[in-house]
């Protein structure tokens, strides 16, 4: 149905197809901005729980409003500019974290033909895009003009860099065996079950394929503990850390400026959650093939990002924080030995068994 309405814009005028980008623009907004408020809701809920506490339950049926009261209170709120900072650049930054949030999910693909560019460099786009949110932090902290926002700033250029790195030898892997970096061709290549996921990859139809599965498996692992580090969530939330930065390269930043950053964080985490069900969970795909679906392919996938989601909470829940020692060790004496050695296997196992279509 979607794939028709769009055949049927694009066929009237260029007006018309205009007019269409622009209504799947505002659509995703709106999704996402809705999304962002029941993470948010969820994401409470979840702390609560694990600390045996209630969480929001006063505002709405069950605390439902409360995610909406607190976004009303920051609307409304006075914006407050430090007297020593760089004004253009303080109210900038903010907004380029949230542009760059949403900029990522052009490509995305959260159903067979529900996407708003199905463009064949995906993989690429993602990367770049997300690598350019970094530099929202980094202005924001600089503009502030006080050494704590700073600090945190630095800490986050380093910990995105240096997780991006192993990001990208991860998504390499998944590139070779599946040969496109387009995001739908990447989830084409998972359907018929479980077994064909990445995550997964038990291609019984070749036992050779097998060997593999310990090395994706990994890959997936760490894709979701490097999602961790590249959206600042505990337990790698140096940049904020509020026991020794005060709230980071963030503290200054008051109202709806706040609030772009708040927002930002948790559309880069659905983000995040997106490109692993992508990459490493058979994206719309349900788990097992029955040759027909009872429920449309974007549930599968809104479930996959949903139970991601619930990781990333519990995850902040558990684990203390890291030290910053730690953090930089753990991913360029772990991670990224680790994604080399899991590239030159795959890239091997590729070019003598050929890949799991073969």
């Amino acid at each position: 149905m979607f794939e028709l309405i769009q055949i049927v814009w694009t066929d009237l005028s260029p007006l018309a197809w205009f007019g269409w980008k622009i209504a799947q623009v505002l659509c995703f907004v709106l999704v996402l901005a809705l999304l962002v408020a029941a993470l948010v809701l969820a994401d409470r809920k979840i702390w609560a729980a694990a600390q045996m506490r209630r969480g929001p339950n006063v505002v709405g049926a069950f605390g439902l409003l409360q995610t909406i009261a607190d976004a009303l209170k920051f609307f409304f709120k006075e914006i407050v500019v430090p007297a020593g900072s760089d004004k253009f650049l303080f109210l900038a930054a903010p907004v380029i974290t949230l542009v760059m949030a949403f900029l990522a999910w052009a490509v995305i693909p959260v159903a067979p033909g529900w996407v708003m560019s199905n463009i064949n460099i995906g993989v690429l786009y993602v990367l770049a895009i997300s690598s350019l949110g970094v530099y929202g932090i980094i202005i924001g902290g600089w503009a502030s003009n006080s050494k704590y926002p700073f600090m945190g700033a630095l800490r986050s250029a380093a910990q995105m860099i240096s997780y991006e790195v192993s990001i990208g030898f991860i998504i390499l892997t998944v590139i070779m065996l599946t040969g496109t970096m387009n995001l739908t061709g990447i989830v084409e290549a998972q359907k018929g079950g479980f077994w064909n996921w990445h995550m997964f990859y038990l291609n019984f139809s070749n036992p050779v394929h097998l060997l593999l599965f310990p090395v994706m498996f990994y890959m997936g692992v760490l894709f979701f503990i490097s999602a961790l580090a590249e959206t600042n969530r505990p337990p790698f939330d140096l940049p904020e850390a509020e026991s020794e930065l005060v709230a980071g390269y963030q503290v200054e930043y008051s109202s709806t400026p706040f609030l772009m950053y708040f927002f930002g964080e948790y559309v880069n985490i659905m983000l995040l959650s997106a490109m692993m069900v992508i990459l490493f969970l058979g994206g719309w795909y349900a788990p097992f093939d029955l040759g027909f679906q009872f429920l449309p392919p974007v549930f599968w996938f809104f479930l996959k990002c949903s139970l991601l989601f619930f990781l990333f909470a519990m995850v902040k829940a558990i684990v203390p924080r890291y030290r910053y020692d730690q953090l930089m060790r753990l991913g360029w004496k772990r991670f990224l030995p680790t994604a080399l050695g899991a590239v030159v296997i795959v890239a091997t196992f590729v070019n003598f068994f050929g890949n799991g279509a073969t």
